[in-house]
């Protein structure tokens, strides 16, 4: 697997709370199951347009993007 570095964009300043797609890391947490923020299981928000978030997990430095399902979604990122 390669482990891609991370980001210009990437600000912890700037975080979105999303289940990573290739590492699963929040798995078991409790904060997380129950839909919460969690201090340690937060993503890199890389860019943003209407509902579609460009992510970035810290953990395994993963790309993707995440349809949140709030506001308008105009078009892919």
């Amino acid at each position: 697997m390669t482990v891609l570095p991370l980001d210009p964009q990437a600000d912890p300043g700037r975080r979105a709370w999303a289940a990573c797609p290739s590492c699963a890391d929040e798995r078991g947490c409790e904060p997380c199951a129950a839909g919460r923020s969690c201090a340690e299981h937060w993503r890199y928000l890389l860019s943003s347009t209407g509902s579609l978030l460009c992510l970035q997990c810290p953990a395994c430095t993963h790309v993707w993007v995440h349809d949140s399902g709030f506001g308008v979604t105009r078009s892919p990122l």
